[in-house]
């Protein structure tokens, strides 16, 4: 299992920025994900995850501005990252694990973390 995450950079209070995690080795249609954010000197924060029937949950701080997204002709899931913040700031990164009810469980076996993507978010 690979997960790559791409399409971080800096971007303006307000802003909005698109990710991408590409996975191999893994149907990602078939399989809960999620994104989580680790600010700097943080550690690691699940916000938003979805289950493999398309089923989104969001943290109440992203709730309305962060949209998950799957494409899964090219087994690649997306975040859409609108009216960004600068607490926004810091490395995302997608994971492929399960939820159990509305719970998500992150999978840490090899090839579950990406190698995560830099958003820096400007005020």
């Amino acid at each position: 299992v690979q997960l790559v995450e791409s399409g971080g950079g800096l971007v303006q209070n307000g802003g909005s920025l698109r990710l991408s995690c590409v996975a191999s080795g893994i149907i990602l249609a078939a399989n809960s994900m999620a994104w989580y954010h680790q600010a700097p000197g943080k550690g690691r924060e699940l916000f938003a995850s979805s289950t493999s029937d398309g089923t989104t949950y969001y943290k109440h701080f992203v709730e309305g501005r962060f949209t998950i997204s799957r494409d899964n002709a090219k087994n690649t899931a997306y975040l859409q990252m609108n009216s960004l913040k600068p607490e926004d700031t810091g490395v995302y990164y997608c994971n492929v694990g399960r939820h159990i009810g509305t719970y998500y469980y992150a999978s840490n076996a090899a090839g579950s973390w990406g190698q995560g993507t830099q958003v820096t978010v400007s005020s």
